[in-house]
């Protein structure tokens, strides 16, 4: 059955990669992003120039939808290692509110190995070198994480480890037991696979993975 999806970040990364593959799958999709109106048309894509810490532009994007994909990020630079980051706790605070205002209930969030508690999976040398790198934006994930696992939303928390740009192969592990997280590779187009597969086959509901190859 098809969806009708909006999309948060869904000009770059794996949010660009997901939209790619709801729209290769039939699903209708909805491009939530700042630069959402620069995108070409295309058969089943409605770009949604928004910002998603904007309560108004969160709301109207949600409405009339069936699911939620979140892929916000932050950009890539230096600033990330003393800067403090609180944009993913703030956009999922608007976004969990207007949600629940809504009646829209299934949200896939993509995190990241090292978030919540994948962190205890990790080893001390990895742990010592993720925070040093990735301390700050980790650190709101945290938050976010814990705000998406008290929400009453049919929740998936995706942490993919190591991200690539390679092709799509359709072919990636979903660990669900804590005991066996660990780091990898996984490429953006195929965490992007993940999420489909688990809008589609309603996949691990209110539960939290990590995503390898």
């Amino acid at each position: 059955m098809t969806k009708r999806i909006v999309i948060f970040g869904a000009t770059s990364g794996i949010g660009k990669c997901a939209m790619e593959e709801a729209l290769r799958r039939g699903h209708t999709v909805r491009a939530f992003a700042r630069s959402a109106d620069q995108l070409e048309p295309r058969d089943g894509l409605e770009p949604f120039a928004g910002d998603a810490l904007n309560p108004t532009n969160v709301c109207a994007a949600l409405e009339g939808m069936d699911a939620v994909i979140y892929a916000l990020g932050v950009p890539k630079n230096m600033s990330i290692m003393w800067n403090k980051v609180t944009l993913f706790s703030d956009s999922t605070r608007i976004l969990l509110d207007e949600m629940a205002k809504t009646g829209l209930k299934r949200l896939i969030v993509v995190t990241g190995f090292g978030a919540g508690r994948s962190r205890a999976a990790m080893s001390t040398l990895e742990s010592i070198g993720h925070k040093i790198v990735l301390g700050k934006p980790y650190a709101d994930k945290d938050v976010q994480e814990d705000m998406i696992l008290n929400s009453d939303t049919d929740w998936t928390i995706a942490r993919p480890v190591i991200l690539t740009n390679n092709a799509r192969t359709g072919r990636y592990q979903v660990l669900r037991d804590p005991s066996k997280w660990r780091n990898g590779l996984i490429s953006r187009a195929d965490t992007a696979c993940y999420l489909l597969d688990a809008l589609e086959d309603e996949l691990d509901i209110r539960s939290d993975v990590v995503l390898t190859r």
